[in-house]
């Protein structure tokens, strides 16, 4: 099974940390970076190739990837010239998943023990479009989700606007993590240039395909993308 592993980031908000090196190689634990423990996970699912996408310092990626000899994973890199986002990253990176029935995605500064073989298990089962991590977490941005569990909308709060009123569902975080079915990059091939991947998923979701959540609030998830929360999750692996 193949994965798509998002490390194109510029990590400003883990400056200085990432001033001389990418926030994938930031080090959580003496000689375990952010990149060791997300590339583990996906092999413990059963991941045997990777895709990185590359922008920030990429031979510097490159250079430790192959240190670690690979993981042991077929490694490919996608290089952005201008960072695409995520839906762009992806789409820059499509050919790489042509044909397959289902892969991963995940953040590369998204620390976390959630079980992704059950996460698998769960997206095949229904026979989801794409199934994607969500927690009740507080943040500016929600998924919304009916009472199946569907996405059926978003919200930003980021301009001020008022939460929307909920009548039924759930108003969700979602966590960086996603099990996708191959079919799902069709909904990429109108896009161009930088775009978010939630984009994508609302216009399947409007098609009447199911994107599905699969809440992990029983799992341990940090977004490691702050010094603060990176101070946060050494001192929590080193309790």
């Amino acid at each position: 099974m193949k994965a798509m592993v998002f490390a194109a980031g510029l990590g400003t908000r883990l400056r200085p940390f990432t001033n001389e090196k990418p926030k994938c190689l930031v080090e959580i634990a003496p000689g375990v970076t952010l990149l060791d423990a997300v590339i583990q996970r996906l092999k413990q699912a059963g991941v045997d190739e990777i895709i990185l996408n590359l922008h920030h310092f990429p031979d510097q990626i490159k250079s430790y990837v192959a240190a670690q000899g690979d993981y042991a994973l077929q490694v490919n890199y996608t290089f952005e010239e201008t960072l695409l986002d995520t839906g762009g990253g992806l789409r820059h990176a499509a050919d790489w998943f042509r044909g397959e029935e289902t892969f991963l995605i995940h953040n590369s500064d998204v620390y976390t023990n959630l079980d992704l073989t059950k996460m698998l298990t769960r997206h095949q089962s229904v026979g989801a479009l794409a199934t994607l991590a969500v927690s009740q977490r507080k943040t500016s941005r929600y998924l919304l989700f009916d009472d199946h569990q569907h996405l059926a909308g978003w919200e930003d709060q980021r301009q001020g606007a008022p939460p929307m009123e909920l009548l039924s569902g759930q108003r969700l975080a979602f966590n960086g993590i996603h099990v996708v079915s191959g079919e799902f990059l069709k909904y990429l091939e109108t896009e161009s240039g930088p775009f978010s991947i939630i984009a994508a998923y609302l216009a399947a979701a409007g098609a009447g395909e199911i994107i599905q959540a699969f809440p992990m609030d029983d799992s341990f998830w940090m977004d490691v993308g702050t010094v603060e929360r990176l101070e946060q999750l050494k001192a929590y692996l080193a309790s």
